[in-house]
C-alpha cells in the first residue's frame, strides 16, 4: 500500500552518514523494516540547497526514493546554539568539512562563542532539531520533527553517537551524548521523537 510501510518492506536510508545511517537501522529494526544505506545503491549526495531541515530533508527523500524507485527515508538534522543565533544549524554538517571532522566543528563552536564574548565553559543553551521525511517515487513526501534540548558542556566527553553528541547534554540529564548507550540515546533524542511521529502515521499497524 502506497504510503504505508509494514513489516518485510524494503527502504532506502536516505543518508551518506555512516553514524545517522546506524541510528536509523537500529530504530526501523524492531518493526522489522529492512534498510538499505544510499551509499550501498551507489546513489550520488544530492546538493541540499534548501535554506531549513525540512527542505533539506526533502530534496534527499525524494532524490533517494526516485533514484531507487524504492520508499526513501531522509534525515536533516543539526544542532542549534541560542547564543549563536540557531548556528551552525542546517550547516551543522558542513562545520566538519568534507572530511566530517567533528572535532574541528566543535571547536569552531567554542570559538564562535569565545568571538560572541561567551564563556564556552558556561551551560550554553542548545537544542538538536531532525526532521525526518518518507517519500515514495511520484508520491507526496511526508515530514515529521523531533527537538530535544539541553546545553553545551568542554571539552567534549565520550565515544559513543557521532557529530556534536560529544557536547550535548540533554536537559534533566547528566551524561553528555556521546557517554550514553546507544539505547538511553534513542529513548530521548530528537530522531527518536521525530520517529515516533513517523511510526504512528507510516507504519501499518502501529497507528
Amino acid at each position: 500500500m502506497a504510503g504505508k510501510l509494514r513489516a518485510g518492506d524494503k527502504i532506502v536510508v536516505a543518508s551518506h552518514n555512516a553514524g545517522k545511517v546506524r541510528e536509523i537501522e537500529a530504530l526501523l529494526a524492531p518493526l522489522g523494516i529492512e534498510t538499505i544505506a544510499a551509499s550501498d545503491l551507489g546513489l550520488a549526495e544530492p546538493e541540499e540547497t534548501g535554506a531549513t531541515f525540512a527542505e533539506n530533508a526533502v530534496i534527499k527523500a525524494v532524490a533517494a526514493a526516485e533514484a531507487a524507485n524504492m520508499p526513501a527515508l531522509a534525515d536533516d538534522s543539526g544542532l542549534e546554539v541560542e547564543a549563536l543565533g540557531g548556528a551552525p544549524g542546517i550547516h551543522s554538517a558542513r562545520w566538519a568539512g568534507e572530511s566530517k571532522n567533528f572535532r574541528r566543528a566543535m571547536a569552531r563552536i567554542a570559538r564562535e562563542l569565545a568571538e560572541a564574548g561567551v564563556v564556552s565553559n558556561e551551560p550554553n543553551r542548545a537544542n538538536f532539531t531532525c526532521v525526518l521525511a518518507i517519500a515514495w517515487p511520484l508520491e507526496r513526501v511526508h515530514l515529521f520533527e523531533g527537538k530535544v534540548f539541553g546545553h553545551l558542556v568542554w571539552p567534549p566527553r565520550g565515544d559513543y553517537g557521532f557529530g556534536y553528541d560529544p557536547i550535548f547534554v540533554a536537559d534533566d540529564h547528566e551524561e553528555t551524548f556521546g557517554e550514553m548507550e546507544p539505547a538511553q540515546k534513542h529513548a530521548i533524542s530528537h530522531r527518536a521523537k521525530a520517529f515516533e511521529q513517523f511510526v504512528a502515521e507510516i507504519v501499518e499497524g502501529r497507528q
